[in-house]
């Protein structure tokens, strides 16, 4: 018993000494450990000897102590689909122009690029409407059906990402066919600190600059994180002088795509409480940013540009351009009770879109804006989305029973103004319930399952042109406001499961999962019927449309060594409704100018893929990765049987190798990083589409943590597309009509962290 006592007592004092060194709480997941020989070296120690009146100074060498969160590893094993956990470190590490260009490193992770400012999520080939964003816990909702339309979230008050890849509609409903971005905020300030950040960035490209400021403050119980960003940026350059927009040939000015520049403001505000059981926060941001679109590539006669007056400055935006303001209200309380964890979500949203473009008349518009119309002739679309919000979640256990049960509604509104048509206005009602178990069946061996169920309601309304058309019947000819949009109400309903299970050893890893995810018929897919002035095209939607329906199974299989790892995620993905957008022999002409006509319909489509992930350790300080990821897509049914889907990403892989030395106490995090990205010619199209060839990139990334009078200073440097390669990215929006891809962009970025002594709280 006296041996006991000893090792127990040697142990708490040890423990004490080597938390005592750390400034910063350990997580719950954290591990300790101590060679065995440090043990030994415990118990062989006398009782008396730790006495306090008779401690004695004594030469004790102990083992290293490592200490370990394993927080992302164990949510890694917990998750039934495969998951990505990104940092606030990485996000530094690889700033792009958006959040989503600063993920796309990863494999299975793409995006539809909108010149240098703004982008949109693809997970394994599909975006839009079938990717869910969330964004301080509840479903961020803007105009996302636009290829146009970037997500209107700030990647500076990032503070983790977590990527969901495959079908979690029985957690997040709707639209989440192809997988969940879960943006969190940063993590509550600890008791009794205040303090900040500073972040710099400037980039060489398009002549950014810019800066995101950070202040947070907690007292015991109470806490505020506060942060303003604001970026600056000129029109970006292609490493090009020519390009070809649909065969006509345009003129570059010093190779930058004329009036795409921008500005972005972005303000946040979190206040809230935490105690023992209970926890309150609520969270204000409002994003706004203004951007042009390449003045060549907009509207119905785009050759006729002055190119004189967008070339006179690279930091104007004049017409075409957009505005977009992202209002957000949330609240989230959480509260334990005995064994439940609720959880309550509360949110409003509004998304606030204009374009602004000068007044063209086409069809049978008046070649003059009239005068009494209330709509300004350079307010060619606005969309006002407003959006309320409900989760409530409770999470207990049963025996070896984890489950999850709950409820989500939303409620949207959308108006519409401009003097032009696409989309009708509308108002939609959606709820769901689900239920999650996850089974414990070993230690190592967990089971899943889960249902739900989602009713949807949309009521779009009825919209007549503001302008007369000649129709002909028979030999009368006649003029008339034609009807765009009809009246329609209709309801939806969808039933959908998950089954899987999780294989965890110390060195392999095996997840197989088995469901079935659904999405709504968008207001767009239903009711479309004008002109798209990005595409030239001429979009149509059916009212008659079905909820897509998608049957998805996936596996992972991992090892992980001391030294090396390897992940392989295959999956296979079904549709028998697959909604997509049709082009058609048809030609419109009483709202457009002879354009194509595409309509939106239903096939069945089959989609199967994968990636592979590769790491070595090839010294303490040296590593190498290998990221690989492989699409395959087929409709099997409709106009367009044996074609592939639009925007699917051809084969690629990423090369990295990775040095991180210590150089000295002053200079401890560094790190010098080289990718090569090889991307493979995609041939497999589907008509309008055309073919992209395969190219190579190379990027360097260097970066290092430097103290300059106990205050830490993190550069990181990035040269992006170093050897200015000209390359089609296959994904992006601007490809549709031939334009090139960003030419080389050095990035330079600081992030300077700050405490204040908290006796100033």
């Amino acid at each position: 018993m006296m041996k006991f006592y000893t090792l127990f007592f040697c142990l708490l004092l040890s423990s004490c000494l080597v938390f005592g060194q750390h400034k910063h709480p350990v997580p719950d997941s954290t591990k300790l450990s101590l060679g065995k020989d440090s043990v030994k070296q415990f118990k062989s120690l006398k009782f008396k000897d730790l006495r306090s009146n008779e401690l004695q100074p004594k030469g004790l060498q102990l083992k290293e102590v490592m200490i370990k969160d394993r927080r992302s590893q164990l949510r890694k094993q917990d998750e039934s689909l495969n998951l990505e956990i990104v940092s606030a470190d990485f996000i530094q590490r690889n700033l792009g122009g958006s959040l989503m260009q600063s993920l796309e490193r990863l494999p299975g992770i793409k995006t539809i690029g909108i010149g240098s400012g703004q982008s949109k999520p693809l997970i394994r080939g599909l975006g839009f409407n079938r990717v869910v964003v969330v964004d301080q816990g509840l479903k961020h909702e803007g105009q996302q059906w636009g290829a146009d339309h970037g997500l209107e979230i700030d990647q500076f008050a990032a503070g983790e990402v977590e990527l969901l890849k495959g079908a979690a509609s029985f957690m997040y409903g709707s639209d989440a066919i192809a997988g969940v971005i879960n943006v969190k905020p940063q993590p509550i300030p600890r008791a009794n600190s205040i303090g900040g950040s500073v972040n710099l960035i400037a980039k060489s490209n398009n002549n950014l600059y810019g800066s995101s400021v950070n202040l947070y403050g907690r007292k015991e119980h109470w806490f505020f994180d506060s942060r303003l960003t604001y970026q600056n940026y000129g029109d970006y350059r292609v490493p090009a002088d020519t390009v070809f927009v649909y065969d006509y040939a345009v003129k570059l000015h010093n190779g930058q795509l004329r009036n795409t520049a921008g500005r972005e403001t972005a303000l946040h505000f979190t206040t809230g409480y935490v105690g023992k059981g209970f926890k309150s926060v609520f969270a204000w941001s409002n994003v706004y940013s203004k951007s042009g679109f390449f003045a060549n590539a907009h509207g119905l006669e785009p050759r006729n540009v002055d190119t004189e007056m967008h070339d006179a400055s690279s930091r104007d935006i004049q017409m075409p351009s957009q505005e977009v303001n992202h209002f957000k209200l949330i609240n989230r309380t959480e509260l334990l009770v005995n064994s439940h964890k609720i959880a309550l979500d509360l949110g409003y949203q509004r998304n606030f879109r204009q374009e602004f473009s000068q007044y063209v008349n086409h069809g049978y518009m008046p070649a003059v804006y009239p005068d009494h119309l209330f709509i300004s002739p350079n307010l060619e679309r606005e969309f006002d989305k407003q959006v309320y919000s409900l989760n409530l979640r409770d999470e207990f256990f049963v025996g070896k029973h984890q489950i999850s049960a709950g409820i989500n509604s939303e409620f949207q509104q959308n108006a519409i103004n401009g003097w032009t048509f696409l989309v009708p206005s509308f108002k939609q009602l959606m709820a769901g319930a689900f239920v999650y178990d996850k089974y414990r069946l070993k230690e190592n061996l967990l089971l899943h399952g889960a249902l739900r169920y989602d009713f949807s309601h949309i009521r779009m309304f009825k919209y007549t042109d503001w302008f007369d058309s000649e129709r002909v019947v028979g030999e009368a000819k006649f003029a008339e406001k034609l009807v765009r949009s009809e009246d329609l109400n209709r309801a939806f309903n969808s039933l959908v499961w998950s089954a899987g299970l999780n294989y965890n050893l110390e060195e392999f890893s095996l997840k197989v999962n088995v469901g079935k995810s659904f999405r709504m018929p968008i207001a767009k897919e239903l009711g479309a019927n004008g002109v798209n002035y990005h595409y030239f095209s001429y979009e149509k939607g059916d009212p008659t449309l079905n909820p897509e329906q998608s049957y998805q199974a996936d596996l992972s299989l991992g090892w992980t060594a001391d030294k090396w790892s390897v992940l392989v995620s295959p999956f296979y993905n079904y549709f028998p409704n697959y909604i997509y957008l049709n082009p058609t022999a048809g030609h419109d002409y009483f709202h457009g100018a002879g354009n194509q006509i595409f309509q939106y319909a239903q096939s069945k489509v089959v989609r199967y893929g994968g990636e592979l992930e590769l790491k070595l350790a090839l010294s303490k300080s040296l590593s190498t990765a290998f990221l690989g990821e492989y699409l395959y897509a087929k409709q099997l049914s409709g106009d367009k049987k044996g074609y592939t889907l639009p925007f699917s990403p051809p084969a690629s892989a990423l090369f990295n190798l990775t040095w991180s030395p210590v150089f000295s106490e002053r200079f401890q995090k560094s790190w010098f990083s080289i990718d090569y990205r090889l991307t493979a010619k995609q041939d497999n199209i589907v008509p309008p589409e055309k073919k992209t060839p395969g190219y190579g990139l190379i990027n360097l990334q260097f970066g290092t943590e430097v103290f300059l009078n106990k205050q830490s200073v993190l550069i990181s440097l990035q040269a992006q597309n170093l050897m200015n390669t000209r390359y089609l990215n296959h994904t992006s929006f601007y490809r549709l009509i031939g334009l090139p891809e960003a030419g080389r962009n050095l990035i330079i970025s600081l992030k300077i962290p700050f405490k204040i002594p908290s006796n100033h709280l």
